[in-house]
């Protein structure tokens, strides 16, 4: 499919991190990303690196060899500090699945739990969502349950209030929102690295045996307010930084023994990089243990792998984006992350009549079906309220 016309097909989809999966697409981003796409196909290769571009590897070592082959689901914090966290719990102990992505740090900013860690009231705020951190961490260890924390990054509207400097400022000194309200800090921030990373040590004190950053990118069409907007930056480009951030996470992780993921666009496998948002599939993935491809089958409109309409062609939709994941991954050889990709547990009725379908059991086996025959074994499971399937059989 001609690259420019899919990013047209594909804006009718929705975008995001994998906390905002379930939001019509605005117009706004769809000129965005056709404009990076066009701006990518005349990216000049980075100096310095390796083919194509790519900085060497310096974390090659998983630093959990015996972690679990991942299947697991997303919880919020409201879910895992209340009453709900029975039935995810009761889910995980009849089923084969083994792991819980937590939020940590949410889709505003907040530290879902109280801390007392100064580096981290200077800078961020508090919702205690989860009342008692301790006793959660015990109950997952007592189920057996492979803890993972969401950490939202560079989308964080409580810390680019709260220190607008960090953030990106219109020409009278506010802080600059996108649409939906949202504010995002300042990638190229040293300060905004070592606040998240802060963030994610703590969890690894905690017990979580993995961090998840999620918005791991500059916002939506940011390369056509790039130089009206005031912020801190420097020559590096914008794919740079974000990979540089990511390896940089690594290298203050690995030593205690945690493993880093990142959520990505699952169309990111098939296109060329998205220069305007600062996100390369390839960099971003050499640069951690497992990469979280967003291959919702909503999310992909007609002609996609083949599809008329692809919610309503969950494994052919699913095994088309794998395809394209392990050939977009093949250079990188033995340094090629895990891939777990996060697959759909929702209805898309936003889509509107004739483009979706309800899904359920056979839905979501279908998409797992199709990972597995794709040579894919670890998977997460996507529902914004945490609703989750019935009678599934997670093979």
């Amino acid at each position: 499919m001609n690259i420019i016309l899919a990013f047209f097909i594909l804006a009718a989809a929705g975008f995001g991190g994998s906390g905002a999966q379930e939001s019509p697409l605005t117009t706004q981003l769809q000129a965005s990303w056709n404009s990076a796409v066009i701006q990518s196909m005349h990216q000049n290769q980075g100096k310095g690196q390796g083919q194509n571009g790519i900085k060497p590897n310096t974390t090659e070592i998983d630093p959990q060899v015996d972690a679990p082959k991942v299947k697991g689901i997303y919880v919020t914090a409201y879910s895992a500090g209340g009453s709900r966290m029975t039935q995810l719990i009761d889910l995980m102990d009849t089923t084969e699945l083994n792991a819980m992505v937590i939020d940590i740090k949410d889709d505003e900013g907040y530290i879902t739990y109280k801390t007392d860690n100064p580096k981290l009231q200077k800078l961020g705020k508090s919702q205690p969502f989860i009342k008692d951190i301790h006793q959660l961490m015990k109950r997952l260890e007592k189920h057996d349950i492979y803890p993972i924390a969401r950490v939202v990054v560079f989308k964080d509207t409580i810390l680019a209030k709260k220190n607008p400097e960090l953030s990106f400022r219109k020409g009278d000194g506010t802080v600059w929102t996108n649409g939906g309200g949202d504010s995002f800090v300042n990638p190229y921030s040293k300060e905004v690295w070592d606040y998240n990373i802060e963030i994610a040590k703590e969890a690894a004190k905690l017990g979580f045996k993995e961090i998840q950053f999620d918005y791991v990118r500059f916002p939506e069409g940011f390369e056509k307010r790039a130089d009206a907007l005031k912020y801190v930056k420097t020559e590096q480009s914008r794919v740079d930084v974000v990979s540089d951030f990511v390896q940089y996470a690594r290298e203050e992780l690995a030593p205690l023994g945690i493993r880093v993921s990142v959520d990505i666009f699952g169309y990111a496998a098939s296109v060329p990089a998205a220069e305007g948002i600062g996100q390369d599939f390839v960099k971003i993935s050499n640069n951690v243990d497992i990469i979280s491809p967003m291959v919702y089958p909503s999310h992909y409109t007609t002609g996609w792998f083949g599809a008329e309409v692809p919610d309503k062609a969950p494994y052919q939709t699913i095994k088309g984006s794998m395809e394209d994941t392990h050939k977009k991954l093949k250079e990188l050889g033995d340094n090629k992350p895990i891939i777990r990709p996060w697959i759909q547990d929702f209805t898309a009725s936003w889509l509107g009549k004739g483009n979706y379908i309800k899904y359920g059991k056979k839905q979501i086996e279908e998409q797992i079906r199709a990972l597995k025959d794709t040579g894919v074994d670890e998977y997460l499971l996507w529902n914004a309220s945490n609703r989750y399937t019935e009678g599934v059989k997670y093979k």
